[in-house]
């Protein structure tokens, strides 16, 4: 019992996924059959790859708000370019080169002249709009290959499994994530930097090159995601990710990492991922409009929150 409550932040949130996800198949007919699991599964998916960066700067002590910005580039430079003839094989690599540079750019910018991050991502994520419109000039057609398409497909399998590829690559994410947060440097790096900055830099842990990196880590993982989401929805649409700027927060979150940073992990995030995903599913099987989705979740991030926030908070415990 005593590891019950010593652990029962991270436990909440899984059990609350679990609860909903019955409730949901108790109300909504056909609710539990295998073509809506997959579809959760895929949903939660795209998510959990968008929110993956996110956790990880979170922890640190920043924040990403260019996200939506650098997924909605993906998508649009993928699809423009594959439809204009160039191979996704050579696009693909590019484009998340691309979101990596532009997180390195986050973290170093807001590092070195000290200036918060969420200005900093705010401002990117404008310039980052304003040049998709500028180049496009609101003409954003394209194409994207149907390898790509399936990926991303409820009803597709991946070889001998029967789930669509995204799945898979985000069961492969969480491994490397949950090694990355307990196993490597990185990971305690960014711990000890969310949870004092100051004793950080007197222990001599590099932050600007820390900043660097776990931006860089975010904006390669918006732009994966930007792929896939153009895989999603067939076609180069720039506002594809404005939706991800609350959910993948929101992800974060509810899972039960702390906004102040210093705590938390990936794995909890992907409790948030499931939970936002069932219960935007649950609202929609009740006919609800997405003006009373975000208030259901904006009522659950509060209570939540308030759940969460009466720990102490870890530079506190030193």
């Amino acid at each position: 019992m005593n590891w019950v409550r010593q652990r029962l932040d991270v436990i909440a949130p899984f059990a609350i996924a679990i609860g909903l996800f019955l409730i949901t198949a108790a109300v909504i007919p056909g609710y539990g059959n295998l073509t809506s699991i997959r579809s959760l599964l895929l949903l939660s998916s795209l998510l959990g790859i968008a929110s993956a960066g996110q956790t990880l700067t979170i922890i640190m002590g920043g924040i990403d708000l260019s996200v939506p910005a650098v997924i909605g580039l993906a998508c649009v430079a993928f699809a423009v370019a594959y439809g204009e003839g160039v191979s996704p094989w050579v696009i693909g690599p590019i484009v998340i080169v691309a979101g990596i540079v532009v997180g390195a750019v986050n973290g170093l910018i807001s590092r070195s002249l000290r200036v918060n991050s969420l200005i900093v991502t705010l401002a990117t994520a404008t310039i980052i709009y304003g040049a998709i419109w500028a180049q496009t000039k609101g003409d954003n057609r394209g194409s994207v290959p149907d390898g790509l398409t399936d990926f991303v497909s409820v009803i597709g399998w991946t070889g001998p499994i029967p789930l669509p590829g995204s799945v898979i690559l985000w069961g492969a994410l969480v491994l490397v994530f949950v090694i990355l947060e307990r196993r490597s440097v990185l990971g305690r790096w960014s711990y000890a930097s969310g949870a004092n900055p100051g004793a950080a830099e007197l222990a001599r842990i590099p932050s600007l090159v820390l900043w660097t990196v776990v931006f860089a880590i975010s904006g390669g993982l918006s732009a994966v995601a930007g792929i896939l989401l153009a895989g999603f929805s067939s076609a180069a649409n720039p506002q594809v990710g404005d939706a991800y700027l609350f959910t993948t927060l929101s992800a974060v979150v509810i899972g039960g990492t702390p906004i102040i940073g210093g705590r938390g992990s990936y794995a909890r995030t992907i409790a948030g991922c499931f939970i936002i995903t069932e219960l935007t599913m649950l609202l929609i099987g009740l006919g609800l409009d997405e003006a009373a989705q975000q208030v259901s979740l904006g009522i659950l991030i509060i209570v939540l929150v308030a759940i969460y926030g009466r720990e102490t908070h870890v530079r506190m415990q030193i």
